[in-house]
């Protein structure tokens, strides 16, 4: 079954409105005679996440395929180049300042690396108090100390070794931990995680992975979760979308997607995640074709063509469009015509 070239995730709720929709969002960069100089970042992207229930959602791929970019579009911090970015049906480009504080509050962010949100000069107590003035969140210091010892014990942290040091005195995981709380200070209906655990060692990793479920199960919040690790989505997405060079490549259930990959570079992803077995030796290595077909324009065709080993004519012609090839499961290849 042929589907519409733009991404339909389906994971859109049929019996109440969305939470969040973005549609045929495309986002290019630079300028230039005949395209010269443009980048394509994000092209012809649309996917929905539903009010209820809550869900966490991978957007997932290698360095440069789209997914930061996306999650700068939907936080308001770029503008798209073209299509919309809705928050309760609302385009974020067109609301009045009323709705805007609305999303700023209900809609969060972590990333990658949160040292560069707190100032050295002020203890971690400044990165909480800071929110809950500008959100009027408490009516005197007494209830301002007590929500942030809550969320502080919510994301595993005890407040008494936490409030008054400051955040070189502290690591990398306790860092990310108080950026989870800050914004389950707002209550917020969406976190938008950006790589969070990929600085972080693996043992602090799961610790953070499990309290984004224990968010999701326990308070309703749903995630988009930015990632390059498919492992971590297996463990803790509930569906999952694959970005190629700003296209998708493949989207379903995680579960799913990750151990029957249709779509040949999810394949290939797959395939390098190494298997945490003596027995049996990695296969991850990947061949890459001769530097001629790599340098081929495929600008008309399939952005995956140079890379993959099923390639045919019609690649070069036209991008595939997604082909639903199981329940809630698509992938944009010609295999699956």
């Amino acid at each position: 079954m042929n589907v519409q070239r733009e991404v339909q995730t389906k994971i859109l709720s049929q019996t109440q409105a969305p939470l969040l929709e973005v549609c045929n969002l495309t986002k290019v960069f630079g300028s230039g005679l005949l395209q010269r100089g443009q980048k394509v970042a994000l092209e012809n992207f649309s996917m929905s996440i539903p009010s209820s229930p809550s869900k966490i959602i991978s957007i997932a791929g290698e360095s440069g395929s789209g997914k930061t970019t996306l999650a700068r579009l939907i936080l308001g911090f770029l503008i798209p180049t073209q299509g919309e970015v809705r928050y309760r049906g609302k385009d974020l480009k067109m609301m009045d300042k009323k709705s805007w504080q609305i999303f700023r509050r209900e809609v969060q962010a972590i990333f990658q690396d949160p040292y560069g949100v707190y100032n050295p000069f002020y203890p971690i107590d400044r990165v909480f108090e800071i929110v809950i003035q500008k959100f009027h969140l408490a009516n005197n210091r007494q209830e301002s100390l007590r929500i942030t010892e809550e969320a502080l014990v919510v994301v595993g942290l005890r407040p008494d070794e936490i409030l008054g040091k400051y955040p070189h005195q502290l690591s990398g995981g306790q860092r990310q931990r108080i950026m989870l709380a800050r914004a389950f200070l707002l209550k917020p209906k969406l976190i938008i995680a950006d790589e969070p655990v990929s600085m972080i060692d693996a043992s602090m990793r799961a610790i953070i992975l499990k309290i984004m479920m224990d968010l999701k199960d326990n308070f309703g919040i749903s995630f988009l979760y930015i990632t390059h690790d498919l492992s971590t989505a297996f463990q803790i997405s509930d569906d999952i979308i694959v970005l190629y060079e700003g296209w998708v490549t493949e989207s379903g259930d995680a579960q799913i997607v990750i151990k029957g990959p249709k779509h040949p570079y999810v394949q290939l992803l797959v395939g390098s995640i190494p298997i945490p077995d003596p027995e049996q030796p990695w296969q991850g290595r990947v061949e890459l074709p001769p530097e001629e077909e790599l340098e081929m324009n495929t600008l008309r065709g399939c952005k995956f063509y140079r890379r993959c080993p099923y390639k045919m004519e019609i690649c070069l012609k036209n991008p595939p469009p997604l082909y639903n090839i199981g329940a809630d499961h698509l992938a944009a290849c010609y295999l699956y015509k």
